[in-house]
């Protein structure tokens, strides 16, 4: 119970990546991680030559392509997912259930994925940074955008 409560109440992360510095909680959550960094795959369809980093990929995959596994399905919708927590998150859209309440606004959020999402909005942090032209972005999609836009306009002389 102790190792239960130490593990996934607590905040504490010991574990550190070597290759860039991210604490994760346990072992396993730095061995996952560090597959990032090193491109394992370490699952190998039996039925084709796939390989995946994640075992949810890999359960995916063989669900998907080669209908082995089971399908977890919405009462109320009919819509099929792969993962049974997929398939509890579609629930509480169903039902209205916004579990995730942003400290900042009176916004809730159905996942905590979309409150840290939403999250940026508050914050003055521009982590992204445009290559050409150094203006900063709070989103990864808006400095691409912008690249894209940024890199149109810049002429090129002859290297030779």
């Amino acid at each position: 119970m102790l190792s239960h409560k130490r593990l996934v109440h607590s905040n504490v992360k010991r574990y550190y990546c070597p290759y860039c510095g991210m604490l994760v909680k346990t072992a396993d959550d730095l061995k996952c991680h560090v597959r990032v960094h090193t491109g394992a795959k370490p699952f190998s369809c039996r039925h084709c030559s796939e390989s995946f980093r994640w075992l949810s990929t890999y359960k995916s995959h063989l669900l998907k392509l080669h209908d082995e596994g089971t399908w977890f399905t919405c009462h109320v919708c009919q819509k099929k997912f792969s993962h049974k927590g997929n398939l509890s998150i579609h629930l509480q859209r169903h039902e209205g259930v916004k579990l995730y309440v942003c400290d900042e606004c009176p916004k809730s959020f159905y996942t905590r994925c979309e409150l840290k999402y939403h999250q940026v909005t508050h914050s003055s942090v521009r982590r992204y940074c445009c290559g050409l032209c150094g203006k900063d972005f709070k989103r990864s999609r808006y400095v691409k955008k912008h690249f894209r836009k940024c890199f149109d306009g810049v002429v090129f002389d002859d290297i030779l």
